[in-house]
């Protein structure tokens, strides 16, 4: 218990950026004609939050699945050099190593990076309980926010600005 209470605590600053982003990004979802369970099983699946806001105008434009997948390498191949840097730390963490690798996003790299362990805290179990948690808040926003586009009158002009600026700020970072 006292491991997920440090995750949890780990965890605060990506919380809000989180909500707001995952809320936006339902928004979208929602606004583009597809369910929350769609949000949900997509953040679930996909978990790359600028590459999901941006996927949203490239699928209702039609644009083909080799060109998502051209643009997924590009935008979350920054991926890929966060993770060199936790090879051996993920390796030792058998069966879940895949796991991690594929939730190592920009929020939980850095919140592995600055995470300081006391004695009583295992790093590994913290490592995971940090990735899953960060994962399952994701998916749980984009849900929320495609319920909260249907159930509520929402003006959207301009939401489409929220996932430039994150994208942008993703890609300056």
């Amino acid at each position: 218990m006292k491991t997920f209470r440090f995750a949890a605590k780990q965890i605060l600053p990506v919380l809000f950026s989180y909500i707001f982003i995952g809320i936006a990004f339902g928004v979208l979802v929602h606004q583009a004609g597809y369910s929350a369970s769609w949000a949900f099983v997509t953040s679930f699946f996909i978990y790359a939050g600028s590459m999901q806001i941006v996927m949203i105008p490239l699928i209702l434009s039609g644009a083909p699945l080799y060109m998502l997948a051209i643009m997924t390498f590009f935008v979350n191949g920054r991926h890929i050099f966060y993770g060199l840097g936790f090879i051996d730390q993920f390796r030792k963490m058998g069966w879940k190593y895949p796991y991690m690798v594929l939730t190592l996003t920009d929020e939980v790299y850095s919140v592995l990076c600055s995470a300081e362990y006391s004695e009583d805290i295992d790093p590994q179990k913290a490592d995971f309980l940090i990735a899953l948690m960060c994962h399952l808040l994701w998916a749980f926003c984009s849900g929320a926010g495609a319920l909260l586009g249907q159930s509520l009158p929402i003006d959207t002009a301009g939401i489409e600005f929220s996932a430039a600026a994150f994208f942008i700020t993703v890609c300056v970072n």
